[in-house]
């Protein structure tokens, strides 16, 4: 398994410094994901800075007009030397429409146009044809020498679908370059769900080479004072996950289902406090790897060892970089 690190929390000014950092702890990659700063900008600091490769894990895409995702993709790609990949995800409603205020309707419908609109982009760019891409929801048919990228002899980025739902997995198994495993997902539900949906698109996907990035939540620690500051780090993330109707899912194939309703009315009273104290550790061991720098690897090579291509590691705590590079080394040794 290839492995990523974040940039997330890095002011932009320090990107450069930390990417140079991941990589001399021994990352592949690094990954940005949507929070309090732009998804992008932070990736053309590391690119700049490092040769890691770059990702987005993921991009928010409705949002985000086609033709500014093929730009971002292209630029970076470019940047990276073609390490780049774009990863997408839609979102929850309630985001869509009221933190950016828009239209959330018909979410699938709407990232399969995403896609085929951004592969039509690049296409043309990179190849010269004519761009025609008319959908229900998107339409692209002018593509001027002005606003064409000079051509970098590169392929254009993979295109990368995060899903939630099995009609998200399907529908990204048969048009997608990949999967992005999101990092609040059970073991239980992969298996039972993500995986049958994937594989129902994969054999409608005519041999297209597919990458399986799978994100996880990680608590480390050396000591009882970091493997406590660890676990109400990881605790915090899965009650604001939990909390998400989106996420129930997860809750309800791991047996926990009534659990959602309690964290989403905490969340609701804006007791964000209390959801740390409403997370079982049923649901810890369940989503999330906590422990030593050792006993985090040996769980994270069980669990997607033969699964994933890359591994993308969410940690919602400070880890000293030592810590941080005792488990890189560890999960190199038994990955091997």
């Amino acid at each position: 398994m290839q492995l990523d690190l974040s940039l997330m929390g890095t002011p932009l000014e320090a990107v450069g410094e930390r990417a140079s950092t991941l990589r001399a702890l021994g990352a592949d990659g690094c990954f940005t994901a949507e929070g309090p700063a732009d998804v992008f900008f932070p990736l053309v600091a590391a690119g700049i800075a490092s040769d890691l490769a770059l990702m987005t894990n993921a991009a928010i895409a409705f949002p985000r007009n086609p033709i500014h995702l093929a730009h971002a993709a292209f630029d970076l790609q470019r940047l990276s030397g073609g390490k780049f990949r774009l990863g997408l995800a839609p979102q929850v409603r309630s985001h869509i429409e009221r933190r950016f205020g828009l239209t959330w309707s018909q979410p699938v419908e709407r990232m399969r146009e995403v896609v085929e609109a951004v592969r039509a982009i690049t296409t043309t760019w990179s190849t010269g044809a004519p761009l025609s891409y008319s959908g229900k929801f998107y339409r692209h048919e002018l593509m001027t020498p002005m606003f064409t990228p000079p051509d970098m002899d590169l392929p254009p980025p993979p295109l990368l679908l995060g899903a939630q739902g099995p009609k998200m997995a399907e529908m990204a198994g048969e048009i997608a370059d990949g999967l992005l495993v999101l990092p609040f997902h059970s073991q239980r539900l992969l298996e039972a769900i993500t995986l049958p949906a994937l594989e129902r698109g994969r054999q409608r996907a005519e041999g297209r080479p597919f990458e399986m990035v799978c994100g996880t939540i990680v608590g480390v620690g050396t000591d009882d004072a970091s493997l406590e500051a660890a676990h109400l780090g990881v605790r915090g993330l899965l009650g604001f996950y939990g909390s998400t109707p989106a996420y129930a899912e997860v809750l309800r194939a791991e047996g926990l289902g009534e659990l959602h309703d309690s964290l989403r009315l905490a969340v609701r009273a804006g007791d964000w406090g209390s959801l740390i104290a409403l997370v079982p550790e049923e649901l810890v061991s369940a989503v999330a790897s906590v422990g030593t720098p050792d006993e985090v690897a040996r769980r994270l090579c069980a669990r997607f060892g033969g699964l994933a291509d890359r591994l993308s590691l969410f940690i919602p705590h400070h880890v000293d970089d030592h810590t941080l590079g005792a488990l890189v080394a560890a999960v190199r040794r038994l990955d091997g």
